[in-house]
């Protein structure tokens, strides 16, 4: 599932990187984004279900996210536009509600690694699984 920012042509350059091309790779099972500026990035299909921008995951403020374990194999069955400023993604496990912006995508594979490490580090000590 490819999908090409036709509104970036349209849309006066925002402050921050915009999407030339988003990609679902559903064999790789991550997100190849590649933005104006340059970057690319690989964001695994499970970090962006771990670490939805939903309040489902992320809570209602503070410091109320939530954990999320088991979805090493999570899927992507459908993406779509929100505006020209989000994607909604929707996985396999029925998680829809997390609208991902260009900065958030932009960030989350900026800061994958990291991400990551946090992630696995935080299941080991609740003692949780990513299967």
């Amino acid at each position: 599932m490819t999908t090409n920012s036709d509104a970036a042509a349209s849309t006066p350059k925002a402050s921050s990187p915009w999407p030339a091309t988003l990609d679902f790779n559903r064999g790789a099972r991550e997100l190849r984004i590649a933005f104006d500026d340059g970057a690319a990035f690989a964001i695994p299909f499970e970090l962006l279900r771990v670490e939805s921008p939903s309040a489902e995951v992320q809570g209602h403020g503070g410091k109320q996210k939530k954990l999320v374990a088991g979805k090493r194999d999570v899927g992507v069955t459908a993406a779509e536009p929100v505006g020209n400023y989000a994607v909604r993604i929707i996985f396999d496990d029925g998680h829809d509600t997390g609208l991902f912006t260009w900065p958030y995508l932009y960030k989350l594979g900026r800061e994958r690694s990291a991400l990551e490490a946090a992630y696995l580090k935080d299941l080991e000590t609740a003692g949780l699984s990513r299967d």
